[in-house]
């Protein structure tokens, strides 16, 4: 299997922002306090990696992939407790995005791709934790399990 471009790599990443994005509007109705606060946090993360990631490609000549008006969530969100799941695999899967982008990039889109995946595994412990998923870490972020 060929190793995708730099730019490919990072449209894949783009594209998994957008999910994000969608996903939280969905999170952050069945969340209070606190909780719906990080939600917003967390949702506003993601517009701000998103933005940065199609000027960065619309001024490099890559390819910006659309958004969607619509994403299929793994699981209907009903409640706290499936909003919560969700974050917590929202989180997961954009950090496996961006983990697949270390291989395919160097210098700044490296280190970018780095920080996004460090901040992605931080903010799904932070969601285990609030959710009381023991344990609240995993060993490898980004990596299917």
């Amino acid at each position: 299997m060929k190793q995708p471009s730099a730019a490919e790599a990072l449209a894949g990443a783009l594209s998994a922002e957008y999910a994000a994005i969608y996903a939280y509007g969905r999170i952050g109705v069945r969340l209070t306090g606190a909780a719906r606060d990080a939600a917003r946090q967390a949702e506003s993360a993601h517009r701000r990696r998103r933005d940065a990631l199609v000027v960065q490609l619309s001024t490099s000549g890559g390819t910006v992939p659309p958004d969607r008006a619509g994403y299929a969530l793994p699981f209907p969100v009903t409640d706290r407790a499936s909003a919560l799941r969700l974050a917590v695999e929202v989180e997961e899967r954009t950090a496996a995005h961006w983990r697949a982008a270390l291989a395919s990039t160097t210098g700044a889109d490296r280190d970018q791709a780095l920080a996004a995946l460090v901040e992605y595994a931080v903010r799904a412990t932070r969601w285990r934790k609030t959710a009381g998923v023991i344990p609240p870490t995993v060993a490898f972020p980004g990596r299917p399990t």
